[in-house]
């Protein structure tokens, strides 16, 4: 029998269980997965305690949107993928399908070929943050020289994919930290200059950090705490990328300050992109060439085995010194 994580309510992670299950039958327009690692998302708290943009459609559900694992059957009409090569999860809401489990059952739609020279635990690590960072700031903001960008949350694994890619593009990539300890290693990821939150007027620094001009976007997955506290500093015609709820409000929107900059809000969730072909090709060609090139590198801090996916969320939730994905190895990699 294999195994998986479930959740029975929306208990949160204390409410996990593992339990054996029966491997699903890849169907039609599916490929099934033997699981080799997954990744934690912040996502996937907030789903747990049902306080993200889907709910499950019943219990028990599986967790997790970001797996890599070896292609073991390839249902009906599905052309173009190899049995027994690496392949991974697109970041995409499985519903009670998810990939906290051995053996998972997926649309081929949304896998990919796992990048060459990478192990399956940084093939399962890279999917989430640099995609979800990818579409706001390349294709949607056009990072560029000239150009000022506030990720706010900076070390979280989003948000440093963000300071990551912005500053490949040149843009002014500013970050946010609740923590000076954490300067050095968002300066080292991309960002030009960090605030630490609740230090200093964070508009007037930001105007201050841009020459007077303001930030063109924000990449803020924070929530109420955070969006008044650098709206006055939105530049003309700038965009708010709101993609999480870390404090766990959504926010009351600053409409003055928006009305005066002409600025827009953006409900921003990486499924409607993975989800509209043209656009996931691009989101993945550029993952691929930048990982090839080595501009975008696999950052992990800590893999747990199969048994300790509690503890790993509960480890997760702390304040953490090191910084980088969480992830989960199934110890199937050699079977």
């Amino acid at each position: 029998m294999a195994r998986e994580w479930v959740i029975n309510n929306y208990s949160g992670y204390k409410g996990l269980v593992l339990q054996q299950c029966k491997p699903q039958k890849a169907g039609p327009g599916e490929i099934r997965l033997r699981i080799e690692a997954f990744a934690l998302n912040w996502g996937d708290m907030d789903l747990m305690l049902d306080r993200y943009s889907f709910s499950f459609k019943s219990f028990p559900a599986r967790i997790g949107m970001e797996a890599a694992g070896i292609v073991d059957e390839i249902g009906e009409g599905v052309d173009e993928i190899e049995l027994g090569a690496r392949y991974c999860t697109l970041p995409y809401f499985y519903y009670n399908k998810g990939a906290s489990a051995d053996y998972v059952t997926i649309d081929a739609r949304y896998v990919t070929p796992a990048p060459k020279n990478l192990s399956a635990p940084e093939s399962a690590s890279v999917w989430m943050q640099f995609m979800t960072a990818y579409y706001p700031l390349v294709e949607l903001s056009k990072a560029a020289p000239g150009k000022h960008i506030l990720a706010t949350a900076g070390t979280s694994t989003a948000g440093n994919a963000a300071l990551n890619i912005g500053a490949l593009f040149g843009a002014n990539m500013i970050a946010t930290t609740r923590y000076e300890e954490n300067r050095d290693y968002l300066i080292k990821s991309g960002a030009s200059n960090v605030i630490v939150s609740g230090s200093d007027d964070m508009a007037a620094t930001l105007r201050k950090m841009t020459d007077g001009h303001g930030i063109d976007a924000a990449f803020d997955p924070v929530g109420a705490g955070m969006i008044s506290q650098y709206s006055p500093a939105l530049a003309r015609d700038a965009t708010i990328f709101f993609y999480g709820t870390l404090d766990g409000v959504f926010p009351q929107l600053p409409i003055v300050d928006m009305f005066q900059a002409n600025a827009t809000f953006h409900p921003y969730s990486l499924f409607n992109y993975v989800e509209n072909p043209e656009m996931q090709a691009k989101g993945t060609t550029f993952v691929y060439k930048a990982l090839e090139d080595k501009k975008l590198v696999p950052n992990i801090d800590r893999v747990y085995p199969m048994e300790e996916y509690r503890e790993a969320w509960e480890y997760l939730r702390q304040p953490r010194t090191k910084h980088g994905k969480v992830v989960i190895e199934t110890g199937l990699s050699e079977k």
